[in-house]
């Protein structure tokens, strides 16, 4: 009987471990999927009308793209950044965290490709798997995010987004993240 409690003890520190490799797992899969719908219908968008169409697209679809796979998979999937281009997309705490960890590592060499971070946290007793990817800024984000745009794509930014702070990204630049969370 004895040595049955050890085992079983064994058994669970062993899983635990386990358990949040699957939850990373699951939430880079969710990003992929996420990520590859996103660019792909932006830039079909690029390609029908330029960066104006492309911005409305962003104002009016990734929010649902983001909506969609987060009610077939029961995580909360969204995208946050440094400089946010929408007040809805404002990081928490953790992000904000997270966030500036994630500049840290790239300014001391790191891959953006690689700048992950998970954690389980708790909040008024309820655990919550919470996960980042970076996203890094590539040349064609540059028609939005760069410190100069064309009159065309700033008029529009205005009217859609009139807070927007989202600008001065240079390629290779951390442009923000996915951030997805799920209760446990």
């Amino acid at each position: 009987m004895h040595k049955k409690i050890p085992l079983l003890l064994l058994a669970s520190i062993i899983s635990q471990p386990l358990f949040a490799g699957e939850d990373v797992v699951e939430a880079r899969g969710l990003i992929k999927q996420f990520g590859s719908t996103l660019k792909g219908q932006l830039v079909s968008s690029m390609k029908e009308g330029g960066p104006v169409k492309a911005i409305k697209f962003c104002n009016v679809r990734a929010p649902g793209i983001a909506n969609e796979i987060a009610a077939q998979s029961g995580w909360e999937i969204g995208r946050t950044s440094l400089k946010i281009r929408s007040p809805s997309n404002a990081p928490d705490a953790w992000e904000l965290g997270v966030l500036e960890q994630f500049e840290i590592r790239k300014a001391s060499g790191a891959d953006l490709a690689t700048l992950d971070f998970s954690e389980v946290i708790e909040t008024n007793g309820k655990k919550t798997f919470r996960y980042m990817k970076a996203i890094p800024t590539e040349k064609a984000c540059l028609n939005c995010h760069a410190a100069k745009v064309s009159p065309e794509v700033e008029e529009q930014l205005k009217a859609l987004y009139p807070e927007d702070e989202a600008r001065g990204f240079n390629e290779g630049d951390i442009r923000g993240a996915f951030t997805l969370s799920k209760p446990l």
